[in-house]
């Protein structure tokens, strides 16, 4: 077989899908790990749920769709739809299978032995706990209730997706003995789980689906409840749009959002002990097959356990709340334009604040000499401070253009809120780019001083939004680099006016330039490698799945450039495989903060080139995005980046590395120095602040309280 190939040939990607369960197993390891707090595995087990589910609502469901439609196109591991449903069915079956072995026979007796009981049965309730439930259930939960029954007059009613429902047989009371269908939904207004007071010193909890099954005869007076099991549905929720035909995108958008709620129904998760005429039943009118259906040994919904993690009186069992630190650049008197001016200003969030960001744009909306802001927004937050500085901005009577993308999924209800109040404040809202997402993370600050227009630019790896920013590990580089600042004038021109610019100097823009730029810099490697020159890659993203990236990765591999990989989720390369890719290694970082940055070394025959984007290694960020790639210039902050990288490379505690046969390990400890990264960069943030106190006056050395003692407190 031709080298070439070799690259190509479908047996040595993974498929897509596949890979990202693999994802998921390694947060489930997480939950299992018992050197973890277990709060905090309570909380990865209650992501794996909900990474579950929007996996069906969108993955599983496109692949439907495609069936459908009767596409078969293998995909880059050479799958047809069809089959990588059946393969996805096996895996996310073993995968719940060991979400609840995990969750019944790990969790659960850990909790009771540090006196927390969360009740699986209602049943286990004696007659004083019985009498606390049943008198809750009257005054608060009765109330909100909505029984339905099926019969002639009453069809089916419409299940809403995601929503947790109990399904019931009934029978009329003297009637015939015919069974009837009802059902009733349990109200996401109300707690999940409710506390019951207890002896000794122990805690209980009663999950509400419990309560309600308890008192579900006082739902349906003129019926016998013969059966009731508590199930729950997954919808389609992949919609596409016709931006060309669409007059109004935003309204189209809303519409879409509104069928998401009767979207095909793709999994059932049903209690593994239901009757088989009730299941009938819901199969025949929900249309589903028996691969669809997951019977559970549990409780329906994980998720739950995120909430339970907010449970006061546990925190010695979660680890302690770390509090991102000063940017030792910003700790001056200077407001954040002249700290700017002094030099390029890094970020690491969350281990350093996002603080300087929201300051950037509030200031920058108050300053009198500031004449515009323009900015891109994908994700922001549900109270966001940065869109209130914008509004704010407009009101000043300053030029404000904002980019808010309308189809980033699942935040599509919120940034059409947020647009609205933008153009209501007298913004100039953008609504993206027709066919394309933008999902480039960009802030253009242009401010008249005395010796001209000066541009501020900020530049960063992650979404705009000061919730997430605490618990996504993200970069960015705030600058007045005044070829940035004509780039990122001309980013705003091309997504305003369609303006595209002839050339551009620092910043590398996809869906036109970048995927070009990176195989180039990938062959580059190639090359130095083959003359004998200094090559090496070194890449951290969060997915990996483009087959000509992927190529030129194993051909630059073969050729002896050494590629280490750090790829949070999906990666469909086959690493450490002979005459293949025995030069590549892939790990994958699964901690506390979800490992969301991008960046990419190039050893470039000793002369080395840094560069951090918002893209990932995928078609759809290289093809249908726009993204930014942007190079990290100034000495001091490559030294700091490139000492990320390195640090993530020898971390032997979060890191489950990619095996030639596919499966991932975590690195074997014996003999060796254990590395933590995200501790590491904790402990450098408090350090790093602790040193620059160190050079100011004596007294301010006080102002520094190390994160310990904060959360002591």
């Amino acid at each position: 077989m031709a080298a070439e190939e070799i690259y190509t040939n479908p047996k040595n990607y993974v498929n897509r899908e596949l890979s990202w369960l693999e994802f998921n197993y390694r947060v489930l390891s997480e939950a299992r790990d018992k050197s973890i707090p277990l709060f905090e595995r309570l909380k990865f087990l209650s992501i794996t749920a909900s990474n579950l589910d929007e996996f069906f609502m969108v993955r599983v469901a496109s692949l439907k769709d495609m069936v459908h439609a009767k596409y078969s196109k293998p995909d880059i591991a050479g799958l047809k739809p069809e089959q990588q449903l059946e393969k996805i069915g096996e895996k996310t079956h073993d995968l719940v299978s060991l979400q609840y072995s995990t969750y019944s026979r790990s969790l659960l007796p850990a909790l009771k032995q540090q006196g927390l009981v969360i009740m699986m049965n209602h049943e286990e309730l004696n007659d004083q706990e019985g009498e606390y439930v049943d008198r809750y259930f009257q005054r608060e939960v009765y109330p909100v209730l909505t029984p339905m029954a099926v019969d002639s007059s009453r069809p089916f009613p419409l299940i809403r997706n995601k929503t947790l429902n109990i399904a019931a047989l009934v029978q009329k009371k003297d009637g015939d003995g015919e069974l009837d269908f009802a059902m009733v939904q349990v109200p996401g207004v109300l707690p999940r789980f409710v506390e019951i007071p207890g002896e000794n010193g122990e805690r209980k909890v009663i999950l509400l689906e419990e309560i309600i099954e308890r008192n579900i005869q006082s739902l349906f007076l003129n019926y016998d409840i013969v059966t009731a099991h508590p199930f729950r549905i997954m919808r389609n929720a992949d919609f596409n749009i016709d931006e060309e035909e669409a007059e109004d995108l935003l309204v189209e958008i809303q519409k879409q959002l509104k069928k998401r709620q009767w979207g095909e129904v793709i999994r059932l998760e049903i209690d593994e002990k239901v009757d088989k005429r009730l299941l009938k039943i819901l199969k025949r009118e929900l249309k589903l097959e028996n691969n669809d259906i997951f019977f559970i040994n549990g409780p329906l919904d994980l998720t739950f356990l995120m909430k339970m993690y907010g449970l006061k009186g546990f925190d010695s069992l979660k680890e302690p709340k770390y509090e991102p630190q000063r940017v030792p650049a910003l700790m001056n008197d200077d407001d954040i334009f002249t700290n700017i001016r002094k030099g390029d200003i890094f970020l690491h969030h969350p281990y350093m604040t996002f603080d300087p960001v929201v300051d950037f744009i509030q200031k920058a909306s108050k300053d009198p000499d500031v004449l515009a802001i323009k900015q891109t927004l994908y994700r922001v937050s549900g109270n966001s401070p940065i869109v209130a500085a914008l509004a704010a901005a407009a009101d000043n009577g300053k030029q404000v253009s904002v980019l808010v993308e309308l189809k980033a999924r699942f935040d599509e209800e919120n940034n059409i809120n947020w647009a609205k109040m933008l153009e209501k404040a007298g913004c100039h809202v953008i609504y993206g780019l027709v066919g394309l997402k933008t999902h480039s993370k960009i802030t253009l600050v242009v401010r008249r001083e005395e010796d001209g227009i000066r541009r501020y630019v900020h530049l960063g790896t992650g979404n705009y939004n000061d919730s997430t920013a605490k618990l996504y590990t993200d970069c960015g580089i705030m600058t007045c680099n005044p070829a940035i600042g004509e780039d990122a004038t001309a980013v705003f021109n091309m997504l305003s006016g369609y303006s595209e610019p002839l050339g551009w100097n620092k910043l590398v823009l996809a869906p036109l330039w970048l995927r070009g730029r990176l195989l180039k810099m990938i062959r580059r490697e190639k090359e130095y490698a083959e003359a004998g020159k200094p090559a090496h890659i070194i890449a951290k993203m969060n997915s990996l799945c483009d087959k000509e990236v992927i190529a030129a990765l194993y051909e630059a591999s073969c050729a002896g450039v050494k590629i280490e990989l750090i790829v949070r989720g999906i990666c469909c390369l086959k690493a450490g495989v002979p005459g293949l890719s025995e030069n590549i290694s892939v790990r994958s970082i699964v901690g506390t903060f979800l490992e969301h940055s991008r960046i990419f070394y190039f050893e470039s025959g000793g002369r080395p080139e840094l560069y951090m984007a918002s893209a990932d290694w995928m078609p759809r960020n290289l093809d249908k995005r726009v993204e930014i790639m942007f190079p990290v210039e100034d000495e001091k902050i490559k030294e700091q980046v490139l000492h990320i990288l390195q640090v993530q490379l020898e971390d032997n505690r979060k890191a489950h590395v990619l095996q030639p046969d596919g499966s991932y390990e975590k690195p074997d400890l014996r003999g060796k120095m254990k590395v933590c990264s995200q501790e590491q960069f904790c402990q450098e943030a408090e350090a790093a602040v602790r040193a620059e106190l160190a050079k100011q006056e004596p007294e301010n050395r006080r102002t520094f309280i190390p994160a310990e003692a904060q959360n002591s407190k």
